[in-house]
């Protein structure tokens, strides 16, 4: 149905065109003068047109400069911040390893000073029950014979 409506209109479009007449010489002045004219109008706006192009462009790739500098810029100064905190861990990191160190110096010199004192109490200690109990072999060889030799022999006289 849609194609004979189609084919209907285009038949009658062809049979009642109007016929097509000839310019005379002065309506063919007037419309090539308009063509010219409409040429030159054209002309001027493609240059128009092609100026406002160029100076888009222009501006363009200057915003895309400033962008670029200013993204490089940031990207600096990120990778100054990302440098500052390394510099700062490794500050961090150094510090730790002398608070380690101090710690360390402190624990050994307690034990070292822990060891050195059980020592010489022990050590004192020794001597103080060596003393006592040679007091006590003395006292006991004025009555006993046996344990007075004996002291004599190891150097012990009373």
């Amino acid at each position: 149905m849609m194609k004979r409506a189609f084919f209907l209109l285009i038949c009658w479009m062809i049979l009642y065109t109007p016929p097509v007449r000839a310019f005379t010489p002065q309506e063919e002045k007037l419309v090539m003068r308009d063509l010219s004219e409409i040429k030159a109008t054209l002309r001027v706006f493609m240059e128009q047109t092609n100026k406002r192009f160029e100076e888009m462009y222009t501006y363009m790739n200057k915003r895309f400069e400033e962008m670029y500098t200013y993204m490089n810029k940031r990207f600096e100064d990120i990778n100054k911040r990302f440098e500052d905190i390394n510099k700062r861990f490794d500050q961090l990191y150094t510090f730790l390893w002398i608070v380690t160190g101090i710690f360390t110096s402190f624990t050994l010199g307690v034990i070292g000073f822990a060891l050195w004192d059980r020592r010489t109490i022990i050590r004192k200690a020794r001597e103080e029950a060596l003393d006592q109990i040679i007091a006590v072999l003395r006292d006991l060889a004025r009555e006993d014979e046996r344990v007075a030799n004996i002291l004599r022999k190891h150097g012990l006289v009373f």
